[in-house]
């Protein structure tokens, strides 16, 4: 079947099988019910009713690799039953990107930055390893291949991993888009942009927060969302971002960034931007099937695992339970 052809009714199944299975997922009263038990294996077992293994015996390194297994599992059985590639691959495309970055750093200072490698990409840590090592990207996608390749130019020349960086950054959501392009629905597309206004934001206020200029900033900024490079770039200037951003989920996330660029708590409005894409998401559940319920599962799988993670690792670090509290989003369920 053509992807041109594709209608909502064709994810009746896997829209019926998302939305079943978000009854078992991690609510606010069991991660509290987590932050309140007496012991990091009491509070392990609690995500056993929610369909994980019992990590009640691992640490922190052991969390995150079966955390990570668990990304790349859902990944693919989504894909396995998705009339449409692109609604998993716009999830696993983050992970190539992460994992390219994480290579070519650990690279150019000689660590070993194995462990940060992540196994929810569309193709191994070890692919994208030997391409860069061979200098050789016929294994790897056109436009990641093609950022790679630049990156490691950057990184060389300037000896700057944030302007190495901000070249994958535009690369991945220059491929998430023309992902969401090729999709059937509109929630797609509507996700992407949210997801860039939100790295925007994000990119502006820390670059007047360093003092940079505009000129800076224009390299960090990516094109695709609802407001432009230079609506952004010239709001975050005059201190303006609340209005450029009113109604939309990014309001108080705005509102916080003129605050924060201004010398405000950075974590504050670090946390209003996470939860403007939970709230993005939620939208998705007044839809009965389509594609909409199957990205906003996805995009709330991550959000859950971030949560478990905090908590877990929490708990192992010594961490109270009102400290890890503070750093937790917004949940989807």
């Amino acid at each position: 079947m053509s992807d041109k052809r594709i209608t909502d009714r064709d994810y009746l199944f896997l829209s019926a099988m998302v939305k079943a299975r978000e009854s078992k997922m991690l609510t606010d009263e069991l991660r509290e019910r987590m932050l309140a038990a007496r012991s990091y294996e009491d509070a392990a077992k609690v995500l056993v009713d929610c369909g994980y293994d019992d990590m009640s015996h691992m640490n922190s390194a052991e969390v995150d690799e079966a955390l990570s297994a668990r990304r790349g599992a859902i990944f693919r059985e989504i894909a396995s039953f998705s009339p449409e590639k692109g609604t998993a691959e716009a999830f696993e495309l983050k992970y190539d990107y992460h994992n390219a970055k994480v290579i070519i750093k650990s690279r150019g200072t000689g660590i070993d930055a194995g462990r940060l490698l992540s196994g929810a990409g569309r193709m191994s840590a070890q692919t994208l390893a030997e391409a860069y090592d061979n200098d050789d990207y016929r294994a790897v996608p056109n436009i990641l291949a093609h950022a790679m390749s630049d990156s490691r130019g950057i990184l060389a020349r300037t000896n700057n991993p944030q302007l190495a960086d901000f070249c994958l950054d535009r690369a991945y959501f220059a491929e998430l888009n023309a992902i969401a392009g090729g999709m059937n629905g509109s929630f797609m597309k509507s996700y992407a942009a949210s997801l860039i206004d939100g790295a925007n934001l994000r990119a502006a206020v820390r670059t007047v927060r360093m003092g940079r200029d505009l000129e800076f900033m224009k390299t960090a900024l990516v094109p695709g969302g609802t407001a432009s490079e230079e609506q952004v770039a010239a709001a975050a200037v005059n201190e303006n971002l609340a209005e450029l951003f009113s109604g939309t989920v990014y309001a108080e996330a705005a509102r916080l960034g003129d605050e924060a660029a201004k010398g405000g708590p950075l974590t504050k409005f670090e946390m209003a931007c996470d939860n403007a894409a939970v709230e993005f998401i939620k939208n998705a559940k007044l839809t009965s099937f389509g594609d909409a319920p199957v990205i906003a599962y996805l995009a709330a799988v991550e959000n859950e695992l971030t949560a478990v993670r905090m908590i877990l690792t929490g708990f192992l670090a010594g961490l109270a339970p009102e400290t890890i509290r503070e750093r937790l989003r917004e949940s989807y369920a």
